[in-house]
């Protein structure tokens, strides 16, 4: 056990959870970083990532990820292939409990990342960073001049769908309903661009395309009568919504209602003393590596902080 007790656990391996890591190896602290399910984050599913700054010529989301493992792991981090079950917030030192095993930390750091919620289909899946995405700021210039699909009917579709009027010849929202949710000024925006069609009460089968040619087209179907037809396209942006991965921290740490941790105002810190949330987890309106990046620096300054003052209380004490 005496193993597997850390000054500083990381559990995440996205942007957030790497650079928390290198902030507390610098500092003497080695940390674990526990890597989760999806090592990497959601830029292990991402092809080009051309606005990560240092990289002028853009640099393949993996590759990225690698490289932020290889630093943190330059100044002393430890990292172990495990998943997360379950924590015991309730005292310190926290337990947390994973697969392979029992870890016990003096503080924590959350860096658990969001996901995409998707359509469901096997070619959405397939096609995943060659043509078909869920971020149109990540990936919008390079379908400059091309007709796109985005999905969805809620604010973050009609953000996504002006967004990419920027670079798309034309975008065309697909939605399951003859209505959209989206606020009333997200709605107006959307249907004064005149770049901007919709398809209503449709959703799609199947994404037509190939890892070497991208995307061509969809199978469209009506869900009021049923009929299906192609549609030619050269792009499916999936804006249906992400789900902050916070299920294991549900009565543990304070979250808002829309399941994202919640963090002190302008900080990092949680309702629990030496619980710390960076990256996606807790940011529902960014959502870009490098403010993940910029909160996993935060949160390893204010556990070094939170240690060093509970060192300095005890020495005063003795």
């Amino acid at each position: 056990m005496a193993d597997n007790h850390h000054k500083v656990l990381i559990i995440g391996s996205g942007p957030a959870g790497w650079t928390a890591a290198i902030y507390a190896a610098r500092a003497n602290l080695s940390p674990l970083v526990i890597q989760g399910t999806q090592p990497g984050g959601q830029l292990t599913i991402t092809t080009d990532v051309e606005n990560f700054p240092g990289f002028p010529e853009g640099i393949m989301g993996p590759e990225l990820m690698e490289k932020f493992q290889a630093q943190a792991e330059r100044f002393g981090t430890r990292v172990v292939y495990d998943t997360v079950n379950e924590v015991d917030l309730s005292k310190r030192p926290f337990r947390i409990m994973a697969d392979e095993g029992v870890y016990t930390a003096d503080t924590l750091i959350v860096a658990t990342g969001a996901s995409a919620k998707w359509i469901g289909l096997e070619s959405e899946q397939k096609l995943m960073g060659h043509g078909v995405s869920s971020c149109a700021t990540c990936d919008g210039a390079f379908f400059r001049g091309k007709e796109v699909i985005v999905v969805g009917g809620g604010d973050t579709a009609m953000e996504e769908a002006n967004f990419l009027t920027r670079f798309c010849s034309k975008v065309v929202v697909v939605h399951r309903r003859d209505s959209l949710r989206a606020s009333k000024i997200m709605q107006e925006r959307a249907f004064a661009n005149p770049k901007i069609e919709f398809i209503w009460d449709s959703a799609i089968e199947e994404i037509i395309g190939a890892k070497e040619t991208g995307v061509t087209s969809v199978k469209l179907k009506n869900l009021k009568t049923g009929e299906v037809k192609g549609f030619a396209t050269q792009g499916v942006f999936v804006a249906i919504g992400h789900k902050p991965n916070t299920d294991i921290f549900e009565g543990k740490l304070e979250l808002h209602p829309n399941g994202y941790l919640k963090v002190t105002p302008g900080g990092v810190s949680t309702n629990v003393k030496g619980v710390f949330g960076c990256g996606d987890v807790m940011d529902h309106h960014y959502r870009q590596a490098i403010t993940a990046a910029g909160t996993g620096c935060m949160a390893a300054m204010d556990a070094e902080k939170f240690l060093e003052a509970e060192e300095a209380a005890l020495a005063t004490s003795v």
